[in-house]
């Protein structure tokens, strides 16, 4: 509560004319205090003239302190009620004090006393509208006049509405008592926040209707076309932020379920105080149309989610594909003690003895219906859903049904391309007889499979021969995957018909030239590919390995005693050239050798302006792995490359190694 104002020294800028006087009243002159304090006072004589030289001295002073035009307004709207009040009721002089308060964020603090001795003090009552300090309906002036005063106004008499505005623009008011004189006070915000110009003409237009209602005849003690405006305006904001949010968080999910049980949380207990959400199930074999399988259900009580559940599986909804909302009749032995309705549209009654409304909405998207959002408000008093909630529903609905289309359309994609990319790996490895072998796969992003590929197969049976390749087609996307698709079919091919590691290079370069030349004008036909391919022969003084490197990083051979060297030689791409000479390298790997092959993922990877490989930064790495089998090296040498830079890699990371023992 305000500490009353202190008795103070008043200026008389105006004069002091005669009680009732019609006298000509100059302008006050403001007499403002030094800062950090602004303080401006003027006494005013108790006649006809004081308001309008009370609103001329407070525009005077609130421009020389530049506070906000609406602040100027409202506290020049004020002074004159207040004043006026005072010179009708009180009859005596009125002293005037404007100041900035800094104790309350720069506030404007502006007090009204008059100096009438023969007012009874009495407890000001509270204001039953809003439970602040304020004045009674029936007695707005907050006075009775004293014996003589002018107007004769009977106390508590209707007669004006002053202290109903100062309650209706202020942020805080009061009245304080003292045995010669009463003072009224009020605070404004001096500088309101910043606002566009049409918030700031919509707070001026409010404002200006509350002040129009309070002065309005016969107007009930509380504004209620202000109030209700306000509420509608509230409600709409309220239902705009709800649908932003919802769209927000629906957006970009992939996952159905998922969608379904995001809009059942918001929905609860925002529009209702249970939610569920039926989606339409076309992957039961068999079934004439789509069944619906209930989602997820949410409840404002946690406890009842699943009681819930178990009674909407009773009964699945069966709407037409309209897309609006409308009530939906419920099963009456609905279990919980805040359960949803019974078998009636409007509140009806269920077997536990609770009311309860509920509201379906058919979700659809693109004209085809995909499930079902079913809204309830449980308990003895539920109200029914009126059009409001309704509408707000059906937009709601919308927004569910749109993200859930999306969620399937990835779902479908991603399967079907999950599907054709599995055909591009090996379905597993080849277990040769003498070698431990490894392999690190790692597409770019999300990707199921890229432009990487391995494979690790036996020659033929009683061959007593094993194959490994490690390739990088050039490019991404379903380019590179189509040339995948084809390379690893034709290395089997080739490899079984016998042909020697130099020899199947070469027919393969051949086959890739030949795609190229019969594809489409703008189609591209396959790419570029860089390959490692060697043959194994397990004998026994070691595992006899022939391998070629075809534009490919060159791989490593790691001894026992530490030293680590390239074994092959680098050569040109497959399907650059159409004739070209491939060669081959032989050599032994004894008992505790490794050979590790790498895509340019490995070599490439970057951090800044450095790459992985350089400083033989791969070599280095493989040095520090003997002694090691070959699934230690590859998760060695993969923790290596990940922690070379902080970002994750951004090309598909492809490793092989293969250990003698």
């Amino acid at each position: 509560m305000r500490t009353p104002p202190t008795d103070r020294e008043h200026g008389d800028a105006a004069g002091s004319p005669g009680r009732g006087s019609a006298a000509p009243v100059p302008v006050p002159v403001p007499t403002p205090a030094p800062d950090p304090t602004p303080t401006a006072r003027t006494s005013l004589p108790g006649n006809a003239l004081a308001p309008s030289a009370a609103r001329r001295f407070v525009r005077s002073v609130l421009t020389g302190w530049n506070t906000h035009a609406v602040t100027t307004d409202d506290a020049t709207l004020l002074v004159s009620e207040l004043v006026t009040n005072a010179v009708v009721h009180a009859g005596t002089s009125v002293d005037l004090e404007c100041r900035l308060d800094p104790a309350r964020g720069g506030n404007l603090v502006v007090e009204v006393t008059d100096h009438h001795p023969a007012r009874q003090f009495r407890a000001r009552p509270r204001c039953p509208s809003d439970d602040r300090p304020g004045p009674r309906p029936t007695d707005l002036r907050g006075d009775a006049p004293p014996d003589g005063a002018p107007d004769g106004t009977p106390h508590g008499a209707h007669s004006g509405q002053g202290l109903r505005l100062v309650a209706e623009l202020a942020e805080t008011w009061g009245t304080a008592y003292r045995r010669t004189d009463k003072t009224v006070w009020f605070h404004l915000p001096a500088q309101p926040g910043p606002r566009d110009a049409d918030t700031l003409c919509e707070h001026a237009l409010l404002r200006d209707l509350d002040a129009a209602e309070a002065l309005a005849p016969g107007v009930p003690p509380v504004p209620l076309l202000a109030t209700a405006r306000r509420s509608a305006e509230r409600g709409h904001h309220r239902a705009l932020s709800f649908l932003a949010e919802a769209s927000e968080l629906l957006a970009g999910q992939f996952d159905e379920d998922t969608v379904a049980a995001l809009a059942t949380q918001l929905a609860v207990p925002r529009l209702a105080d249970w939610c569920a959400v039926w989606l339409d199930d076309t992957t039961t074999p068999g079934a004439p149309r789509p069944v619906p399988r209930l989602s997820h259900v949410w409840h404002a009580h946690e406890t009842l989610v699943e009681p819930l559940r178990h009674a909407l599986l009773r009964t699945p909804p069966a709407l037409p594909a309209a897309g609006r909302a409308v009530p939906w009749p419920y099963p009456p032995d609905t279990p919980g003690p805040a359960a949803p309705p019974g078998p009636s549209n409007n509140g009806n009654k269920g077997s536990n003895g609770k009311h309860g409304t509920a509201l379906a909405c058919r979700l659809v998207a693109g004209g085809r219906g995909i499930g079902t959002l079913l809204l309830g408000r449980s308990g003895p008093a539920a109200p029914v859903m009126g059009g409001d909630v309704t509408a707000l529903t059906e937009d709601f609905s919308r927004r569910v049904a749109q993200a859930l289309a999306s969620a399937r359309q990835y779902t479908r994609q991603a399967t079907i391309s999950r599907i054709l990319q599995r055909g591009l790996l090996p379905r597993g490895v080849a277990r040769i007889p003498g070698v431990d072998r490894a392999v690190v796969y790692e597409p770019r992003g999300d990707a199921s499979a890229g432009g990487d590929f391995y494979d690790i197969f036996g020659a033929g049976s009683g061959s007593g021969r094993w194959c490994f390749a490690l390739g990088d087609v050039c490019g991404s996307g379903p380019e590179a995957a189509v040339t995948t698709g084809h390379v690893r079919p034709w290395l089997r091919l080739l490899a079984k018909e016998g042909y020697g590691v130099a020899a199947v290079l070469d027919r393969l370069n051949r086959m890739l030239a030949d795609e190229a030349a019969e594809a489409e004008p703008g189609t591209g036909g396959p790419g570029f590919l860089s390959l490692l391919y060697g043959e194994l022969v397990p004998g026994d003084d070691g595992v006899r390995c022939t391998l070629a490197s075809a534009g490919h990083p060159l791989p490593l051979l790691l001894r026992p005693d530490g030293s680590v060297r390239p074994v092959a030689a680098p050569q040109m791409l497959l399907g650059v050239v159409d004739h070209v000479g491939y060669g081959s390298e032989t050599f032994t790997l004894a008992p505790g050798d490794t050979l590790l092959c790498v895509t340019d993922g490995v070599t490439e990877r970057k951090h800044g302006n450095r790459l992985f490989d350089d400083g033989d930064g791969l070599a280095t790495a493989l040095a520090g792995c003997v002694g090691l089998g070959a699934e230690d090296v590859a998760h060695r040498i993969r923790h290596a490359v990940h922690g070379f830079a902080p970002a994750p890699p951004d090309d598909d990371l492809a490793l092989l190694v293969l250990h003698a023992t």
